[in-house]
């Protein structure tokens, strides 16, 4: 087993981003935050919630479960 120490920073490579988060990556993250904090855990309940949070899907228009998977792919790369 492995002990860290307090001070020794961890980072596991999938959590890297090769370029500075954006106001829109910022923003998704926490409403994604806010959403799965208030106990949803499907997609239609994490679509729904940012469709209700008022944040506009990517072409501007509402969530829904694809453009949202699209969306994910897209920011994962």
């Amino acid at each position: 087993m492995i002990t860290r120490t307090a001070r020794e920073p961890y980072l596991e490579t999938h959590q890297t981003h090769p370029q500075p988060i954006t106001p829109y990556e910022r923003k998704l993250a926490g409403s994604l935050s806010e959403i799965y904090s208030g106990g949803v855990d499907t997609l239609d309940g994490v679509v729904a919630g940012l469709n209700e949070l008022g944040l506009h899907g990517p072409d501007g228009g509402p969530w829904t479960a694809d453009n949202f998977r699209a969306e994910m792919r897209r920011l994962g790369k």
